[in-house]
């Protein structure tokens, strides 16, 4: 009997291990993004060329990666759809979005709304009954969403506040939600999170190429100066690690886990705009954040307790 179990605890043990270092890596990696958004705006490189081209280089990174593992991403019609759609709502429309409304509403707001994405995927989730409704689950969300909407009325309020780009970002949340439901759906068989990282992230190179052939989007980047040039390739570096990250998650942590990203995210980013970059606090900070956490703490509680159910019945 001990024979079998034992190697059983271990693989688990060594999987949550591995979970949570994704968890805290991904979260950190998300965290730092805001913010080097933010100071490459401040630099002059406008928010499309500088995605497109640090998308560009993480994808070649983890390219060669995957070829240096002995995996090529999978090319078939079912694969190719995935790419494209995983592509347009969780890095290409998002990341454009939130890159595009740091400069007018500020990396620590957008670092706390990153939160919101799970507890999205949770109503989503219930709508395509993916998940079965659980009440402490419920006042999570609404408790989450109770904060977000408090940080977003102070902004509101504020006498220079950006209507349009504060309903703008917002948005990005939805998308990155879209996302987490599809990736979990439309997964492909038999294929590896390192092989699909980077087929997710050549396609949203493409669709970035083309929308930077609409009027008025460019994807020029100035090479007088070695700066620009730098922080792209410390954020092609950090987009490789955040999206291999990501998809590592999702794999070995499932939905629970994968729902603390944003929340991680938020820890790190916000203290870096406010004491790095000297932004001021987002007004109502401690009450919104306070619920936005509480809403996460009660969806993962939430989520470890129906696992935990789930197991008992099978047993």
């Amino acid at each position: 009997m001990s024979d079998t179990t034992e190697p059983f605890v271990s693989r688990s043990h060594s999987t949550w291990l591995t979970a949570l270092a994704c968890l805290f890596g991904g979260g950190a990696l998300i965290g730092l993004t805001t913010n080097i958004a933010k100071y490459a705006g401040e630099i002059g490189l406008n928010p499309l060329a500088f995605l497109f081209w640090s998308i560009m280089g993480a994808s070649i990174l983890l390219l060669v990666f995957t070829v240096m593992r002995g995996e090529i991403p999978p090319l078939n019609t079912r694969s190719l759809e995935y790419y494209l759609i995983a592509a347009l709502v969780s890095v290409a429309g998002s990341n454009l979005i939130f890159f595009s409304a740091i400069p007018h509403v500020g990396a620590g707001f957008v670092a706390l709304i990153i939160a919101l994405p799970p507890l999205l995927t949770y109503v989503g989730a219930l709508a395509l009954r993916m998940e079965q409704f659980s009440m402490l689950r419920a006042f999570g969300v609404i408790a989450a969403l109770s904060g977000a909407g408090i940080l977003a009325a102070h902004k509101f309020s504020a006498p220079d506040a950006s209507v349009f780009w504060i309903m703008i970002a917002l948005c990005g949340p939805v998308l990155l939600a879209i996302g987490n439901l599809y990736r979990t759906l439309r997964w492909p068989s038999n294929a590896s999170p390192s092989a699909l990282a980077p087929g997710m992230l050549i396609a949203a190179v493409i669709l970035l190429g083309l929308f930077s052939l609409l009027p008025n989007y460019s994807l020029t980047v100035s090479v007088e100066k070695t700066l620009p040039i730098s922080i792209i390739v410390l954020q092609a570096f950090i987009f490789a690690g955040q999206f291999l990250l990501l998809f590592l998650l999702q794999k070995t942590g499932g939905p629970v886990l994968l729902s603390l990203l944003g929340a991680v995210g938020a820890v790190v980013g916000v203290p870096i705009a406010v004491f790095l970059q000297g932004e001021a606090p987002p007004e109502g900070l401690v009450f919104g954040a306070s619920l936005i956490g509480l809403g996460v703490v009660l969806v993962t509680w939430g989520g470890i307790k129906i696992r935990k159910g789930t197991k008992k019945t099978a047993i």
